[in-house]
């Protein structure tokens, strides 16, 4: 990857399902900066031409100097009935493998929620 824009969102994107596809995730957290983006988007209704979002929302992706090319950051509600810690430490591993391209990134996840 050479660290362009759709470099940022392949990454970005294979962390979202990676995220998703882990037991106990409910969904990913947009947090205030997405629920914001979300409105402006709908408000000039550029959703409903069909562009897709800038990012999947729930996740944050920045490029780090060093060795840890990529840092993830992803937000995530855990249904009730599962470990929050159990589900966060999957979340890391899932997205860690899946946004790998030899170098392993620094993944962060947050619960924000119990649903």
């Amino acid at each position: 990857m050479t660290g362009g824009a759709a470099d940022w969102r392949e990454v970005a994107d294979r962390a979202a399902r990676a995220a998703e596809q882990v037991p106990g995730v409910a969904f990913l957290s947009p947090g205030l900066a997405g629920l914001v983006r979300n409105a402006a988007q709908l408000l000039a209704g550029t959703e409903s031409r069909g562009r897709p979002p800038s990012r999947p929302h729930g996740v944050r992706v920045s490029r780090r100097e060093g060795p840890e090319r990529w840092h993830v950051d992803v937000q995530v509600a855990v249904r009730r009935g599962h470990r929050a810690l159990d589900v966060a430490r999957a979340v890391t591993a899932a997205v860690g493998s899946a946004v790998a391209g030899g170098v392993p990134p620094t993944v962060r996840v947050t619960v924000t929620h119990l649903v």
